[in-house]
């Protein structure tokens, strides 16, 4: 992990209000620069925070999986800056968080991190790959006073 303090551009959307509580901007930024630091990249990122059919709307149309997913990242760029918007579904959020024993607050900091990871091109389609993500995401999140959320 890189050091180096990245520079983050953000827009942060609520579309659906529900967690925006939760969801100071200063927060927001520090979990999406943790990850950013892992690469030691700069990052222009928006984070849109969904309801339920817009959810499932964007991944039907851009997955073709017909349900709301936990976070969709819309990766743009990776050099010279990373660039993409990240929709995160709070009603599936706080399911999830729910079922898994989390706080909501731990679980978006989780689906920030991973969303970030995925903008620079961390992916979790084969097995290697996959342990690598989750480790990174383990580390980061324990820097970030998170417990392992796998």
């Amino acid at each position: 992990m890189s050091t180096a303090k990245p520079h983050l551009s953000l827009s942060l959307q609520f579309a659906d209000k529900t967690h925006r509580e939760l969801l100071p901007r200063h927060k927001v930024a520090r979990w999406i620069k943790a990850a950013l630091a892992v690469d030691g990249v700069d990052g222009e990122i928006t984070v849109r925070i969904v309801g339920e059919d817009e959810g499932r709307t964007l991944n039907r149309d851009f997955r073709q999986k017909d349900y709301a997913t936990n976070v969709l990242t819309f990766d743009y760029a990776q050099e010279p800056v990373v660039t993409a918007d990240l929709v995160i579904c709070a009603p599936v959020i706080e399911r999830e968080a729910q079922e898994q024993g989390k706080t909501i607050d731990a679980h978006y900091a989780h689906m920030l991190v991973h969303g970030t990871l995925h903008a620079q091109g961390f992916d979790h389609e084969v097995d290697d790959e996959a342990l690598a993500m989750e480790a990174q995401e383990r580390e980061i999140l324990a820097k970030l006073g998170f417990a392992d959320p796998y």
